[in-house]
């Protein structure tokens, strides 16, 4: 693979989107291997393994490892079903016009709704714990004030660089991708080769951490090792007008992106594991933020401010990603009359070719949540941002339950990636684990305290009501005449026209 792909055999990128009824935007400027990187510094093994460690091991123990390829596995699932629909429907905005295109504009809009708030949420909370990172290698306070101004400046520089246009945002995200790389797998392998301190059989032993009950309990528990973790993938279809070849290359990089994702996770996760000098300690939950210590006992002081300049890189990089990816979903939206103001949020920029009135909301509503946040305080931050990951999978599930409705009903996917006969089956399992991954996500809290143990389904059903009572309200989708539901048409005008050399199978 290189980062230009040759162009697409048959129907080419121009002619494809505008037979989806689209004309171009952007500029084509993002390969294979950029689009890759936008999606894996989104996914940001470093920021998630970082994020979750301590949680994970005080919950489950070392064995809360294998929920990385529990989850993995499941979501390379959904990854597929997905490139079987960017393939027919290489269309900016991903989720949006996936969901209008397989079931309808109304439905569309619940997804992307609850899509899009996920999405500014988790803008804002990668903001506001890269501000660790930064505080730390300037040797500054931790202090709420500087928080909430190290968190506007990881906001602002990102949509700075986003605002300069999608060539640039493809070299940040290559960067990201190779900070990632080496403060994941490169770390990962130094600690396992060099700093080991626990055996490798840690990984089966629960280390008391169910107590006097039941094991499968808590290895439930700490199922948010990996489901925090496997998602970013999807914006790689978010771009997809941007990028050279998107029916071909969108399904490999969404691929890559959970492969190359999963195995940097193993190696940093069983990494910090294995060179933890105290791994009790950490299990217990005596030590609450013990990666520092572990780097510093590893690297030295010079080597863990090495680190902390590599992880605020995959910091800045995620940033970069998710503003984009939430620009072109707001775009998308907009493009098609599904918004208030969408006149002024569909405007491309004439020189840069990027969105920027939907990269200004992107930017803005975080830079409002983290003043929310300083007025209200760190709990704040965890409760607004506790539905942000099972809005994302409401998201992802809406693809997925209405590609499965639409081969029902006789869809056989028509882009030049397929699953073939195997489709079907792929779609109802993606569909049955995440309506696993959606329980667990959902579960109470056991806390005593109501709004901590029900947060998450309270912030998804204010997120859902909202959404539902404007759109029975405002009609938002009254005024929007772009085509829906015609998945079978599509893929039947696909078949037949004259320019379309399609592939038969996954493996061509």
């Amino acid at each position: 693979m290189n980062d230009n792909p040759s162009p697409q055999k048959g129907l080419g990128d121009s002619e494809h989107l505008k037979a989806l009824g689209y004309e171009n935007s952007f500029h084509r400027s993002m390969g294979l291997w950029a689009n890759f990187a936008l999606g894996f510094t989104y996914l940001s093994p470093l920021v998630g393994v970082y994020s979750l460690f301590a949680l994970a091991l005080s919950t489950g123990g070392p064995p809360s490892i294998f929920w990385l390829i529990i989850v993995g596995s499941g979501q390379l699932l959904v990854a597929l079903v997905f490139g079987e629909v960017v393939s027919q429907y290489p269309i900016a905005g991903g989720i949006y016009p996936w969901t209008r295109r397989l079931w309808g504009k109304r439905y569309a809009w619940m997804a992307a709704w609850v899509y899009v708030w996920a999405m500014i949420v988790t803008i804002t909370a990668v903001a506001e714990f890269g501000t660790g990172f930064l505080a730390n290698l300037i040797n500054a306070p931790v202090t709420n004030e500087v928080t909430l101004g190290l968190s506007v400046l990881f906001l602002v520089v990102a949509f700075g660089l986003n605002f300069s246009g999608t060539k640039t945002l493809g070299r940040v995200a290559r960067i990201g991708l190779a900070a990632e790389l080496v403060g994941v797998v490169g770390l990962g392998l130094y600690l396992l080769i060099f700093q080991r301190k626990q055996e490798f059989s840690a990984f089966f032993d629960s280390m008391g951490v169910q107590g006097n009950g039941s094991y499968a309990a808590a290895f439930l528990g700490a199922a948010l090792a990996g489901l925090f973790l496997f998602y970013g993938f999807e914006a790689c279809g978010d771009v997809a007008e941007e990028v050279e070849n998107p029916a071909r290359g969108i399904p490999r990089a969404m691929i890559l992106t959970i492969l190359v994702g999963g195995v940097s996770a193993l190696f940093s996760f069983g990494g910090y594991v294995l060179a933890a000098p105290d791994l009790q300690a950490i299990v217990n939950g005596k030590d609450i933020d013990p990666i520092p210590a572990i780097l510093d006992a590893s690297l030295g002081s010079v080597g863990a401010k090495i680190f902390l300049v590599v992880a605020l890189t995959a910091f800045l990089s995620c940033v970069l990603s998710l503003q984009a990816a939430a620009s072109r979903l707001l775009f998308s939206f907009a493009r098609d009359g599904m918004l208030p103001g969408h006149t002024w949020l569909s405007r491309v920029s004439t020189r840069t070719a990027v969105p920027v009135n939907a990269l200004i909301v992107a930017c803005t509503i975080p830079l409002l949540l983290c003043l929310l946040i300083y007025v209200g305080g760190t709990t704040l931050l965890v409760r607004i941002t506790a539905f942000a990951v099972i809005g994302i999978y409401v998201a992802f599930q809406a693809v997925v339950l209405a590609a499965l409705r639409q081969r029902i009903k006789g869809w056989r996917p028509a882009g030049p990636f397929n699953l073939g006969r195997f489709g079907l089956v792929i779609n109802v399992i993606a569909l049955a684990y995440g309506i696993f991954a959606m329980v667990l996500l959902a579960r109470p809290g056991t806390t005593g305290v109501f709004l901590d143990d029900w947060i998450v389904l309270i912030g998804l059903f204010v997120v859902m009501g909202s959404g539902l009572l404007y759109l029975l309200i405002a009609k938002p989708h009254s005024a929007s005449h772009q085509p829906e539901g015609d998945a079978i048409a599509v893929a039947a005008m696909l078949r037949a026209h004259p320019d379309n050399a399609r592939s038969t199978s996954v493996t061509h």
